[in-house]
C-alpha cells in the first residue's frame, strides 16, 4: 500500500509508536519514515540521544522511548515533514498532536482548523493549542493541536479555514465560492482547472502533470497533493487509482556549507 498510494500501513504506524505504559507517560515522538533512503537528520540534532545510531545512512531511524521526551527538535530537522508529538496525557478526551507546517499565514492559537488524515481526507474538527516557530529560515514550525482521542493517530496535517472551503466533519458546512478555483498543489499554487486542462492536453499520469505543472515539486513534496491529483485524473479519465503509476519518489536533502565540503579530505 505504501509504494501504491504513499499511505503506510495500520501495522506500520503501529510499529512507530511506544507500547501503552510508555503512552501513559507524556509526550514522545512519532516518526513515520517507513522507506530506505539516505537521511539522518533526526539522529543527529536528538539531544539525547533518543533515536538509535544508524549502521548506514539508509537505516530507517529507530526510536529509544524510555530516552524520548517529545521536545521535537527532530521534528524541527527532518525534511520529509515524517515525525510527529504525540501527548496522549494532555485529557481524558483530547490529545496533543504536534504537526510540521510550511505554510502561510500560521494559525493563531486557538484557531479551530480542520484535521486531515494521511490520504487528506477530512476526520475531524481541531483546535490550535500552540505554534513553534524558530526563527531560523531552515526550520519548520510546529504547530500543536488539540485533537479529539480517536483521531489522534490519524490526523497528520490540517487546513485553515477559509468561506470558500466547505468542512465534511461539521454538521454545517461553510458555502463554497463558485467564483474562486480550488488550489489543489498549494504549494505551487496549482489549481484544479489546471490539472483538468493538463488533462485534456494529454497529460494523464501523476509524473507528467508534475512535469507540466510542478505539481508535488514544492515543500510538501506531494503529501497534500498526490491523492488529490490521483483522484481528478480517475475522474476525467476512468482509470483506477490503484493502476496509476506513482510519481518518482526523490530521498530529501539538507543544504551544508561548502566550507564543510572543502575540509574533506
Amino acid at each position: 500500500m505504501l509504494k501504491n498510494t504513499g499511505v503506510p500501513t495500520d501495522d506500520l504506524i503501529k510499529s512507530a509508536y511506544p507500547n501503552e505504559a510508555r503512552r501513559k507517560k507524556g509526550p514522545f515522538a512519532v516518526i513515520e519514515c517507513f522507506q530506505c533512503i539516505p537521511c539522518n537528520p533526526c539522529q543527529t540534532a536528538c539531544p539525547r540521544n533518543a533515536i538509535f545510531p544508524m549502521q548506514d545512512i539508509n537505516d530507517l531511524p529507530k526510536t529509544d522511548f524510555n530516552k524520548c521526551n517529545g521536545c521535537g527538535i527532530c521534528a524541527f530537522a527532518c525534511p520529509g515533514q515524517a515525525i510527529f508529538m504525540i501527548d496522549e496525557t494532555y485529557s481524558k478526551m483530547d490529545t496533543l498532536v504536534s504537526i510540521p507546517y510550511e505554510f502561510v499565514p500560521l494559525p493563531n492559537i486557538g484557531d479551530i482548523v480542520i484535521g486531515l488524515n494521511r490520504e487528506g481526507k477530512e476526520v475531524c474538527s481541531a483546535t490550535v493549542h500552540s505554534i513553534k516557530a524558530p526563527n531560523l529560515c531552515d526550520r519548520t514550525p510546529l504547530i500543536t493541536l488539540i485533537v479529539p482521542k480517536e483521531w489522534a493517530m490519524h490526523v497528520r496535517f490540517f487546513k485553515q479555514r477559509r468561506e470558500d472551503w466547505s468542512c465534511e466533519c461539521e454538521t454545517k458546512p461553510a458555502s463554497k465560492s463558485k467564483n474562486k478555483s480550488k488550489y489543489v498543489c498549494r504549494c505551487e499554487e496549482i489549481s484544479e482547472e489546471d490539472i483538468k486542462r493538463l488533462i485534456n492536453q494529454g497529460h494523464t499520469t501523476l509524473n507528467e502533470i508534475k512535469i507540466a505543472s510542478r505539481a508535488g515539486m514544492g515543500a510538501c513534496q506531494g503529501r497534500t497533493c498526490r491523492q488529490l491529483i490521483m483522484s481528478i485524473i480517475a475522474k476525467e479519465t476512468g482509470i483506477n487509482p490503484q493502476d496509476m503509476p506513482m510519481v518518482t519518489f526523490r530521498p530529501p536533502t539538507k543544504p551544508i556549507k561548502m566550507s564543510i565540503l572543502a575540509e574533506e579530505d
